[in-house]
């Protein structure tokens, strides 16, 4: 509280400066600036002899000492040092003295010398207001225990933490390094609608608006998956989208309910070959960011490096939960190998509701054996009654061409290849209508205008797909998905 006094006391000092600037008919907003350098540039190439360079940002620090003050200037490149003598910028130093607080941007122009301690500084010759911050920095934003306020108030926390804005840069480098790898297998960047009419691609509960000029209710996207499958039915080959989904689903330290999904379309490919590319887009951002294709992961070091470990999901939850699914030969059986095994009883009501042995694998899975996925693992061959759009293995119809990506026990990628007998998905869509109609909310709709259009013949085809905030999360050492996600969802906060 008398921190939070002192601030609204300091702002108040702020205002009273604001209008001796104004006062004195000094726009304290202008419009432009004439720097020349920015302070990246300025530290590579300083101006010789008498040249002179102006340079502008945010004011970090101010050390006073009579008639000279020293501050340290921010901008987006980097921070430098300038030096305020009274004796020669006669007015205009008071006018520094008197208006200029850390927070505020202005400009500097001067001369560059380097100081006893080696340090490169701006002699200033001149200066002037670019925006007069209202608001003090807070002092001590490192040792803040209230996480939420960090991402709440992202902006506060991009000053204060260099960190925060490394990792950012990191994950436009990531987002760069898909779309370079992607350039490289002939894929056509896309955009498809937000606003769906039908929701589709993956098992979540929708945000759901109404279109009042059409008289609609409509769906923001929870996957582009069915759209960019029309375009490989409209003869586009090979497809890609970098975009916003979302889920209206629970928020924890890997779940947003507003993320970024990077999905592709590959036609005449089938899942072997997404494993092989789903592989390389890791790899490839991995070596971008760090050289070597490893991250570290607290005490752990995480590679990336193509191959990575490939099961099936037969095989991993008998190696990892020691279930042996192929002796069950019910689900009743299967329920009761499996119980056998759970260590909470929190999910049991889930797994009674489950009707047949693909479904209790699949839970299987997920209860015992993804959290214990720490290295790179492809796993793969779904069982049918969880992979709706996926096509059925040849050998073994109970299961699927599909493989997920999974790294230090996260999910990062839902891929396969593309069930396109439009017989064969309808009958699906009426499973998936019933699991609906008993009472499970994710049931996959059934999207009767994308039924229609692989009725017209789709060839064979490859989807996969990476959720790019858990990506950017694995590849830059985060632990929430919070921090790599510049404006996560929070709930909506009362102005003190």
């Amino acid at each position: 509280m008398q921190e939070k006094q002192q601030h609204q006391d300091e702002s108040l000092t702020r205002k009273e400066r604001l209008a001796a600037l104004r006062k004195k008919g000094i726009n304290p907003y202008p419009s432009q600036t004439d720097r020349d350098h920015t302070i990246k540039e300025l530290r590579e190439k300083p101006p010789k002899g008498n040249k002179t360079a102006t340079i502008a940002g945010r004011i970090r620090s101010l050390r006073a000492h009579g008639g000279s003050t020293f501050a340290h200037l921010e901008d987006g490149t980097g921070t430098f040092q300038i030096y305020l003598k009274e004796d020669e910028l006669k007015k205009k130093y008071s006018l520094f003295a008197d208006t200029a607080d850390v927070g505020d941007f202005i400009e500097a122009s001067g001369s560059v010398f380097t100081t006893k301690r080696g340090e490169a500084t701006l002699l200033v010759a001149n200066w002037s207001m670019l925006a007069k911050a209202l608001r003090p920095l807070p002092e001590k934003w490192h040792g803040l225990q209230d996480v939420e306020s960090r991402f709440r108030k992202r902006y506060l926390d991009l000053i204060a933490n260099q960190g925060v804005r490394e990792r950012m840069v990191q994950r436009s480098a990531i987002i760069e390094s898909i779309r370079d790898t992607m350039k490289k297998y002939d894929f056509l960047e896309v955009e498809t609608p937000t606003l769906q009419p039908t929701y589709g691609g993956g098992f979540a509960r929708p945000f759901k608006t109404r279109h009042n000029a059409l008289g609609a209710d409509f769906y923001l996207r929870i996957s582009d998956e069915m759209y960019l499958k029309r375009l490989i039915v409209g003869g586009f080959e090979r497809v890609y989208e970098i975009t916003k989904v979302f889920r209206n689903e629970g928020i924890d330290h890997d779940h947003n309910p507003e993320f970024t999904m990077f999905e592709a379309q590959a036609a005449y490919k089938d899942y072997t070959w997404g494993m092989d590319v789903f592989e390389e887009i890791f790899e490839n951002a991995a070596l971008s960011l760090w050289g070597p294709a490893q991250v570290a992961h607290g005490e752990k070091t995480i590679s990336f490096a193509r191959p990575w470990k490939r099961m099936t999901v037969v095989q991993a939850v008998k190696k990892v939960a020691g279930l042996d699914a192929s002796a069950w030969k019910s689900a009743a059986d299967a329920k009761k190998a499996v119980k056998a095994k759970m260590k909470s009883s929190a999910s049991l009501g889930e797994l009674d509701s489950l009707r047949s042995i693909g479904e209790v694998l699949a839970f299987a899975f997920e209860e015992l054996v993804e959290e214990k996925l720490i290295l790179p693992t492809i796993i793969h061959d779904y069982p049918v009654e969880v992979s709706p759009l996926a096509k059925k293995c040849a050998d073994n119809p109970g299961f699927t061409e599909r493989f997920e990506g999974f790294v230090l026990g996260l999910e990062v990628g839902n891929n396969y290849s593309e069930l396109n007998d439009p017989e064969d998905l309808r009958e699906r869509f009426v499973a998936e209508k019933k699991k609906e109609e008993a009472g499970f909310e994710e049931a996959h709709q059934t999207d009767y205008d994308y039924l229609e259009a692989i009725e017209h013949g789709m060839p064979p085809a490859c989807g996969f797909g990476i959720g790019v905030d858990r990506m950017a999360m694995l590849l830059t050492g985060a632990s929430n998905i919070k921090e790599v996600i510049l404006f996560p969802t929070l709930r909506p906060k009362e102005n003190d």
